[in-house]
């Protein structure tokens, strides 16, 4: 907690950050029902008493609230917690960070909270990422984001589910940063094919970050894909791109690469249709115009 202690009424709190497991969850209830309108960033570590903060900080006792974060370990195993998006939206109006790490959020309901809101108008960063199997769908990821036109960073590291079609829809058009690596194995994986050549088109002309390690998309998607960032006018600022694991070709790589003067980071490991020798990872643009030679 930010130079505050529990007694002192006169200091300002902006922020809190505690393993719930290690305290006494209804005093800090009471503590943000009586000071929670000075607070603006929240960081907890999920367990069984994360519900209780949930639904206080959902009847609005942190109406300042810019950053939540509710993270576990990454060896803590499968981690459910149920989330009514809906009440936060509505307790939390201002929030501009929302973090989930390596936490699954289900969909809660309660009672007397519409099923509709506004959504979160100035959120700015969405992460719902996990090394383990996601089950969120486009409905969900539209329940949080259908209000979100300034969202800058989404991570949806782990959410097979989700589809670019999905993401399309979204109101978000000057996406910087967009993660959605698969960094779990299964035999039971349910993931997009197709269709990654509409998500570059649009944000082509403002993402800054990509990562698709995983991601079974064709070659023939991934090439279209490169083309609209190599020819959007925001080529010239695009600096990082995970293609780990894809089925990137060598030239869809040279589309991009040739165009993108700022790229200082490129993951090319396990790419199964580049030639051998050059399936692996590039720091600097040093390493990556060596890249492009061989490409050539």
């Amino acid at each position: 907690m930010d130079s505050c202690s529990y007694g002192e009424r006169s200091c300002q709190v902006t922020s809190y950050e505690h393993t719930l497991e290690t305290i006494n969850v209804d005093g800090l209830v009471s503590f943000l029902e009586a000071y929670g309108n000075q607070i603006k960033k929240i960081y907890f570590t999920h367990s069984t008493k994360s519900d209780k903060l949930l639904s206080a900080l959902s009847k609005g006792c942190c109406p300042e609230l810019r950053l939540l974060e509710i993270n576990t370990k990454l060896d803590g195993g499968y981690s459910q917690l149920p989330i009514c998006i809906q009440g936060l939206q509505i307790g939390c109006p201002k929030l501009q960070t929302f973090r989930l790490m390596n936490v699954t959020a289900v969909p809660k309901m309660i009672r007397n909270i519409p099923s509709s809101t506004c959504g979160f108008p100035m959120l700015e960063e969405l992460c719902i990422a996990t090394s383990f199997h996601s089950f969120m769908t486009d409905n969900d990821l539209n329940n949080v984001l259908h209000g979100s036109p300034n969202l800058r960073v989404l991570d949806l590291r782990g959410g097979s589910r989700i589809t670019p079609t999905g993401l399309y829809a979204l109101p978000c058009e000057r996406l910087e940063c967009f993660y959605w690596g698969l960094y779990f194995n299964s035999n039971t994986m349910v993931a997009s094919k197709k269709g990654i050549h509409m998500l570059a088109q649009k944000w082509s002309n403002t993402l800054r970050e990509l990562d698709l390690a995983n991601q079974p998309f064709s070659e023939e998607d991934l090439e279209i894909a490169m083309g609209h960032l190599a020819h959007s006018v925001g080529v010239e600022f695009f600096r990082s791109l995970n293609l780990s694991g894809t089925k990137i070709t060598s030239s869809a790589l040279r589309l991009l690469i040739n165009q993108a003067p700022a790229l200082k980071y490129l993951n090319l490991s396990s790419c199964r249709y580049l030639p051998r020798g050059l399936k692996r990872l590039y720091h600097g643009q040093e390493d990556i115009q060596l890249l492009l030679d061989k490409l050539d």
